[in-house]
Formats: C-alpha cells, sequence, structure tokens
C-alpha cells in the first residue's frame, strides 16, 4: 500500500502542476471540494464541506438508508425504543475494530457521547463541540455490556434517530482522542470504509481503503479530497481531468458537462436553504418592517434564473420543501416589490442608515456567493438601502458569523442542508439558541411562540402533530421575516465517465464506499 500512495502522491504531483495534461490513477478518486475542511473530528465541525469527508472515514451507530432520510443500523445491529419514547437500546456489531486496531464498544459509544455533553469528561476540552445540541435530550448513556447500549432521554425527543444518522453522531475512536487531545481533528480514527493517510493543508486530504471495513471493503483504493476554492479553477480542473468528481458545479457550467458523453451531470433535490440572516438585535433589521422590506426588495426570481440558471426553487419560508409532511405549502414566497419595500421603509423610519453585508467567497451550498451578493446589494440600493459588501474566505466566514452579527454586520449569506424539519428552526430561530448559549441564532432573533412551537414539535412523537406544529412555525417565522428566504436548491454533481456507481444523497453527503474508477 505504501507504494501505491507513493505513486498516487506522484500523480498528484502531476495534477497539481499541470491540470491540462493530468490523469489521475486508476482505483483513486480524486474529488474537487469547495474548501478547506476545518477539521476531521465530526463532532467538532458543522459543514456539509467536511461531512463529505467524515461519512467516509467513520460510522454511525445508525445511518441513512441509501437514497432517503431514513433511518437503518450501521454498527448498531438492531435497536428498540420504549413506549414512552424515551430508552434506546442498541445492540452493537461485533468484531468491529477503529483504524488504530482499538476494539469498538459499548465504553466507546458511552466515551463518544459524554465526551461531548458532559463539561466534567477529561476530554471534553477537545472541543467545542457547536452541534452537541443534537443530543441534549440525552439523559444518561450506559453500557449494559460490550455489544449493549441504552440512551434514556429526558423526555420524548423525535429527530433523535434522525440526529444520530448526521455526522455529530459518528463514532471516533477513544484511544486516539486520548493520544492526540485537541489535535484529534488532524488525526482522525473512525471505524469506516476508509482510513485517513494525510492532510497536506490547502492541497489534499488523503484516505486509503479499510479492507476489513464491517461492511465490507470498497472498490477504491483511495480516495484525495482537494480543496478548490475558485469555482472557475475547479471547473478548469473536471474538464482537464485533473479531478474526477465535482461537487456544487456552478449553474453556468451544467449545461456543458451534460452534453458532454465524457460526463455524468447528477441532479437532486434535498433539504437546503439558502438565506441571508438579517441582524433583529440592533440597526435597522432590528424593526420587523425593515426587515419586511429586505425581502419585498430582492428580486429571487431573478436571482433563480440569471445567476443559479434554474438548479434552485424560490425559498418561501424556514422549511425546505423536501420535508414534505413538515412544510407549509400554503405559504408564498415575497414576492419582488420595489415600492411595498420603499413603503415600509417609509413606515418604519428608516433614515438610509448604509448596511455591512457579510458575504463568502464560496462554501457549503452557498450557491454562487459572490454574485448573489452583488445582486442582493443592487437590489437593496435600489430601494434606498446602501449596502457594503464585506467578503471572506468560507473558515474565516464562519468564524464572523457563528459568533453572531452584533457589533459587526447588518445582514450574513448563509446555507443549511439539514436532517429534519427540527434541525435548522431548533438551532437558529429559538431565543435559547442565541450564540453566546452555544447556537447559531446570529441574528438574535426572538420570538417566545416561536421558543414554544419547537419544543413541543421535538416532544412530539405524532408525526401529524409536529406537522401542524412546524407549519405554525412557519407562518409565524415568515411574517416575522428574521431571514430574507432567498432558494432551496437541486444540489449537483459531475463525474468522469471512468466513475462508476456514484450517486447523490438526500442527505447531501458524499458517500463513496460503493464508487468504483477505471
Amino acid at each position: 500500500m505504501k507504494r501505491f500512495l507513493a505513486a498516487v502522491a506522484a500523480a498528484l504531483g502531476i495534477v497539481l502542476t499541470a491540470p491540462a495534461m493530468a490523469q489521475t490513477p486508476p482505483g483513486v478518486l480524486v474529488v474537487g471540494q469547495i474548501a478547506e475542511p476545518k477539521s476531521l473530528d465530526p463532532h467538532a465541525v458543522t459543514a456539509v464541506n467536511d461531512f463529505r469527508i467524515l461519512v467516509n472515514l467513520y460510522d454511525g451507530l445508525v445511518r441513512f438508508k441509501d437514497g432517503t432520510l431514513e433511518v437503518e443500523p450501521a454498527l448498531a445491529e438492531s435497536y428498540e425504543v420504549s413506549d414512552d419514547g424515551t430508552t434506546y437500546t442498541f445492540t452493537l456489531r461485533g468484531g468491529v475494530t477503529f483504524h488504530d486496531g482499538t476494539p469498538f464498544d459499548a465504553e466507546a459509544v458511552v466515551f463518544n457521547f459524554e465526551r461531548m455533553l458532559d463539561e466534567s469528561h477529561p476530554f471534553h476540552d477537545t472541543g467545542p463541540f457547536p452541534l452537541s445540541f443534537f443530543f441534549s435530550a440525552i439523559d444518561t448513556v450506559e453500557a449494559k455490556d460490550a455489544h449493549t447500549v441504552v440512551f434514556t432521554l429526558k423526555e420524548p425527543y423525535a429527530p433523535f434517530l434522525s440526529n444520530l444518522a448526521y455526522p455529530t453522531g459518528l463514532i471516533v475512536s477513544p484511544a486516539a482522542v486520548e493520544e492526540y487531545g485537541k489535535d484529534f481533528g488532524r488525526h482522525p480514527s473512525g471505524t469506516g470504509a476508509f482510513k485517513f493517510v494525510e492532510w497536506q493543508p490547502n492541497s489534499r486530504v488523503v484516505v486509503e481503503k479499510n479492507a476489513d471495513w464491517w461492511g465490507g471493503a470498497p472498490p477504491l483504493q483511495a480516495v484525495v479530497f482537494r480543496p478548490i476554492t475558485d469555482a472557475n479553477t475547479r471547473l478548469a480542473e473536471m474538464l482537464s481531468g485533473g479531478i474526477d468528481v465535482m461537487v456544487e458545479t456552478p449553474p453556468d457550467a451544467v449545461a456543458t458537462f451534460r452534453d458532454d458523453p465524457a460526463f455524468t451531470v447528477y441532479e437532486q433535490a434535498g433539504p437546503h436553504l439558502w438565506f441571508l440572516i438579517l441582524n433583529a438585535k440592533e440597526g435597522p433589521f432590528a424593526d420587523k418592517r425593515v426587515r419586511q422590506a429586505a425581502n419585498y426588495a430582492i428580486d429571487k426570481q431573478a436571482l433563480v434564473e440569471n445567476i443559479l440558471q434554474g438548479t434552485a426553487e424560490i425559498a418561501a419560508g424556514p422549511t425546505p420543501p423536501a420535508f414534505a409532511w413538515a412544510h407549509d405549502d400554503g405559504l408564498e414566497p415575497y414576492p419582488h416589490d420595489p415600492d411595498k419595500a420603499k413603503a415600509l421603509l417609509d413606515e418604519a423610519g428608516y433614515d438610509g442608515a448604509p448596511l455591512t453585508f457579510y458575504v463568502t467567497e464560496g462554501g457549503s451550498g452557498m450557491l454562487d456567493p459572490v454574485a448573489m451578493g452583488t445582486a442582493i446589494q443592487a437590489d437593496l440600493e435600489a430601494v434606498g438601502m446602501p449596502t457594503r459588501i464585506e467578503t471572506y474566505e468560507w473558515n474565516t466566514f464562519l468564524g464572523e458569523v457563528n459568533p453572531g452579527l452584533e457589533g459587526k454586520a447588518d445582514m450574513a449569506e448563509m446555507a443549511w442542508m439539514t436532517n429534519d424539519p427540527d434541525t435548522l428552526p431548533f438551532l437558529t430561530l429559538r431565543t435559547a439558541a442565541f450564540p453566546d448559549k452555544g447556537g447559531f441564532n446570529s441574528g438574535y432573533y426572538s420570538n417566545p411562540q416561536v421558543d414554544e412551537l419547537l419544543e413541543a414539535a421535538r416532544r412530539s412523537t405524532d408525526q401529524d402533530e409536529r406537522a401542524k406544529l412546524y407549519k405554525e412555525m412557519q407562518e409565524i417565522v415568515v411574517d416575522d421575516a428574521p431571514w430574507v428566504f432567498v432558494a432551496n436548491w437541486k444540489q449537483n454533481a459531475v463525474t468522469s465517465d471512468r466513475v462508476e456507481n456514484f450517486k447523490l444523497q438526500p442527505s447531501f453527503f458524499l458517500m463513496l464506499q460503493e464508487v468504483a474508477k477505471n
């Protein structure tokens, strides 16, 4: 394998220096990522860009069934849920080891969740763990024996299994965490179909096949994830053969690939929302009328048609239509109505104070963010809202936005891909999700009614009741307009004709366990 990886490195040297002559090796899949990963610790990250790597290095107790958001066993062979919805008992697979050779067992599962949730745990300081919110309903995690682990919840929590299937629920090696501490994210060890080899910052992350994977050895010998933040460079690499898979293809390039038999284009709708966070705590957007005016001012139809070129649909509210059972089909998107926007601004007494707008160069599901930001700036200025754009690299952008916009900006681009209708609003719209409380409500929106509806929805185990509560929440949030609701994206990817068995998943993850390449 060392000789094989040396050949991979040599081939990658050619790719990185001379894309016009590139020829990637057979059995090695080179993926063009949209950004550098932040960490390879699944408990420490939030971006789908990182998750696309992590779901191939690690497994969870459960996973999303192929092509769906339904949950099925993974590291757990089976599970049972108590009648009252508060006790989950998992029977674990035997004979599974982490990549570092240590055993996977019930104690390892306990370590993972206590590390995230227990501030007194000896390795809690290896965080922070920004999505530990997903598991806030857990009261205790107990290893009954080596192959049985029991989660007891404080109260019924409907999204629990779905959250376990999310990357935050992936199981890491306790021994590796103990060895590397805060640097574990640079020395990952899981049980997945691929094992970590190297991470060259701003160049590549290389993983190799795990021949002993419990799910069966993958066809690929190795996968190389290359961060190529500039969309045009990523496009050139795909056309020249420097990469085999391109995710988040620029809208104006999709038709080019679709018409070329040397490539295959994949598209699929999923639970995605592209929106603008508005600072509801201070400045002009503290007034609901100004927030509504921004929604009326922005021509979302033009954004979808001219910039995104039909690769997305206009968003009507905070819940993506991919969650058909929870989405309120009766909600209509804010129409483009500059006169209405101006009238609301006059009514609010808006004095033309300039707005600061955070834009990113590119990141998970961000949909041509620079072009979108420029068009949005023009629409706002057309109704008398002067706007100054500040542009950041993705991880720097998250470092500015996630801690909150207070004292910094009036608005910021954002995109979320989620696994459950609970996830996005619970982490970003509740009062208890303000950044200083550990959440992602970076615009400080607060409505006690919304808080109550979201708390009730996650406690209910009746899907019809949950749907009713989510629809009530959507109506209130759309009227309050804490965000500008812009677009729901149809994810896409392009592969070369050398790639076989590739699929997109509604989770937006990149599952490469069955992919092959000649």
